[in-house]
């Protein structure tokens, strides 16, 4: 039997064969399995955070031999909602429509919920000789990605950072070629806390100028560490020594980090489309005036049906989710990836629900 996750692993044993979600560079072959289908995450940045977990989770149980592949976050939603996985991991919440999918795809008539899993805080990128940080506010942003602010000395963008020397070089723009939740979820930041962004609704699918592209993250940031003068966006933790760009948060400048994306996940209310009390899919707080607060960041979920027919898919599901979960599981992937644990009341309400999910 193969499970899904998030990133697209596959984890094995002498009587069973566990999949989960995930990117990696291992091309290890996969042990013979009846199939139910593989996923993985968007962002190639949780390689790092993938292999802590498995790692983890392989001590913990040394009978399980973990493999992964990546995929992505539209696919991973799109295999979950046609049953070839039993369980996925996602960027972005699943819509209207993929709720009616995930019913069908799943045991019962209760359908699939969301678990906040993985907070990161989504970085803002440049290249510039000399500067390493710049100030900007939403509507600054959302400007140059839509292409009406087209040089780095534009006074949009030097009257938010007095005493640094601008260049006149022109702004180059860079963003995902393929469906992303990393991109869907710097648009939903553009869509609400900006008046200037040309798309009302949030997509995973690039809404901005045309610019340079690349499929995945290193693509991207790598476009962008190859020309002076490039913009882009990324999970903070793959940033390295690009300049970064604090946002303006009421009347400051916020840098990103780890406390300040958390700070906006904890502040922001559940979704009101969420599939009822144990659907963790939070509306994020993407205005927040809060002092200290990052609301450009990304929140990974683990979808998981709530009630599976098989019990031994139903153990091998939460019983890996219940460890990533977990403070070890947490901590793991904040030291491998840059991540900001989730707390420990978000990590026992999650443990709660996958107590609660039924098999049969």
């Amino acid at each position: 039997m193969k499970i899904a996750t998030r990133t697209g692993a596959v984890l094995s044993a002498a009587a069973l064969t566990f999949a989960l979600a995930a990117c990696s560079p291992s091309n290890e072959e996969e042990p013979e399995s009846t199939e139910t289908g593989t996923e993985t995450s968007a962002e190639e940045t949780e390689d790092a955070m993938m292999e802590a977990w498995r790692a983890g989770f392989q001590g913990l149980n040394a009978d399980v031999t973990v493999n992964y592949d990546p995929i992505g976050s539209g696919g991973g939603r799109t295999q979950f909602t046609d049953g070839a996985t039993s369980f996925a991991g996602s960027d972005a919440l699943m819509d209207e429509e993929e709720y009616g999918l995930a019913v069908e795809a799943c045991d019962g008539d209760s359908g699939a919920i969301h678990l906040p899993l993985y907070i990161s805080p989504v970085a803002v990128i440049f290249n510039l000789d000399g500067i390493d940080s710049l100030n900007m506010d939403a509507d600054t942003i959302a400007g140059v990605f839509n292409g009406e602010i087209t040089s780095w000395d534009d006074e949009a963008i030097a009257s938010q950072n007095e005493g640094v020397d601008l260049p006149s070089s022109a702004i180059t723009i860079v963003h995902r070629a393929d469906e992303s939740g990393t991109t869907e979820n710097f648009q939903d930041y553009l869509v609400k806390a900006s008046s200037n962004w040309p798309a009302d609704e949030t997509s995973g699918d690039w809404q901005g100028a045309a610019g340079e592209s690349g499929p995945g993250t290193s693509a991207l940031v790598q476009i962008v560490q190859d020309n002076v003068g490039a913009i882009g966006y990324a999970d903070a933790s793959r940033a390295g020594e690009l300049g970064t760009v604090a946002l303006k948060v009421g009347e400051e400048y916020v840098p990103f980090s780890a406390e300040a994306a958390a700070a906006v996940v904890d502040a922001s209310p559940l979704s009101t489309g969420a599939n009822g009390e144990n659907d963790l899919a939070f509306e994020l707080d993407r205005t927040t005036t809060a002092a200290g607060a990052y609301p450009l960041v990304l929140v990974s979920y683990t979808i998981v049906c709530q009630q599976y027919d098989d019990e031994t898919e139903r153990a091998l599901v939460t019983e890996f989710v219940k460890y990533v979960a977990s403070a070890d599981g947490q901590n793991q992937a904040a030291s491998a990836a840059g991540s900001s644990p989730i707390s420990s009341d978000l990590s026992a309400r999650v443990t709660e629900i996958l107590d609660g999910i039924a098999a049969g």
